[in-house]
């Protein structure tokens, strides 16, 4: 049994690319959205960045928010 996937073309166009989701500097990436009433950006590597620091790749993985150690004990 073969399934088929679609391929999504990287919405990076620009040079140099960006870092890709996978990188560990993604947050990195250029804004193709950005609301800050609702609290989320889109980068040009597919990941949604959330104000809490939260992150959503484009697989659907979750990275939980990461908030330097400093912020949160300032709060």
């Amino acid at each position: 049994m073969t399934t088929t996937q679609r391929k999504i073309p990287p919405m990076c166009q620009h040079q140099p690319p960006c870092p890709t989701a996978d990188s560990t500097d993604r947050e990195c990436a250029r804004l193709v959205a950005h609301h800050p009433e609702q609290g989320w950006s889109l980068l040009c590597n597919g990941v949604l960045l959330f104000e809490d620091t939260g992150e959503l790749l484009p697989d659907g993985r979750v990275i939980a928010p990461h908030r330097p150690l400093a912020a949160a004990t300032a709060a």
